[in-house]
């Protein structure tokens, strides 16, 4: 009985890893379309990945959006995350309830909104736009996450640096900022991710200028089934591994 646990574990893991392993093996493969196993192995679906134009923009427009959203989100979610935990306020309640709304609300039903109202102001089809309509959807993860290491913060340390004659703005920076370094850390994370694995929105409002990965894959998809797609998803994996990784080996170190 004691292993039980242990099995489901590893089942359930397989069966998360499984199209990953399905994945991996079609980018390399001489298919002229999606096929398990290949028929044979080659590098030509990375070269046209390399050498797409479409591709490459595709992909420098997700990183480029997903920074700039990264980058909005902790601005606006540091200072409300500040005054929602720290402060006792009228309607306190209904704010956090509208600040978790898009978490609530379909993805779909949140772009048809975006595109009503960023048509009115000539927005869609830019990456302003799509960095506006991503940041809606980051700020609701980026709050929970960094309001969750405010509620753990303990506030003696900031006295304490305050009765040794430092400053609120010195205190803030050099005292409350570093112990919630881990807290921001996570909040940017997850804010980066959910703009850059974000598609539902991409599609109504992207357009060609700004098309993003995602939509490009999804395009991929539904209109030639291109190979190149499973490009694309085994280079995200790596990146995902090689960043896991990189995590764990700071950590390694950190405590070593």
């Amino acid at each position: 009985m004691k292993h039980i646990p242990v099995i489901i574990a590893v089942i359930t893991c397989l069966f998360l890893l499984l199209p990953i392993f399905i994945v991996i093996p079609m980018s390399f493969s001489t298919a002229v379309s999606f096929m398990f196993p290949p028929p044979g192995y080659s590098l030509k679906y990375y070269e046209a990945y390399f050498t797409s134009r479409e591709w490459l923009a595709a992909t420098g427009n997700s990183v480029f959006i997903a920074t700039a959203v990264m980058i909005l989100t902790l601005v606006l979610v540091i200072p409300a995350a500040f005054g929602y935990v720290r402060y006792r306020f009228t309607g306190r309640s209904a704010i956090n309830l509208l600040l978790l709304t898009p978490l609530i609300i379909p993805h779909v039903v949140t772009a048809l909104g975006d595109y009503g109202l960023l048509s009115r102001i000539g927005l869609v089809g830019t990456h302003a736009g799509v960095i506006i309509a991503h940041t809606v959807l980051s700020v609701p993860v980026a709050f929970l996450a960094i309001a969750a290491a405010l509620k753990g913060f303990d506030r003696n340390i900031e006295r304490a640096a305050m009765m040794c004659s430092a400053g609120p703005i010195r205190t803030f920076w050099h005292v409350t900022m570093p112990v919630l370094r881990p807290g921001l850390a996570v909040g940017a994370f997850f804010a980066f991710m959910q703009s850059f694995n974000e598609a539902v929105v991409a599609i109504f409002i992207a357009g060609r200028q700004a098309n993003t990965l995602p939509k490009k894959m999804f395009e991929s998809v539904r209109l030639d089934s291109d190979p190149v797609l499973a490009v694309a998803s085994t280079l995200l994996v790596g990146a995902a591994m090689v960043g896991a990784i990189l995590v764990m080996r700071k950590k390694e170190i950190t405590h070593g």
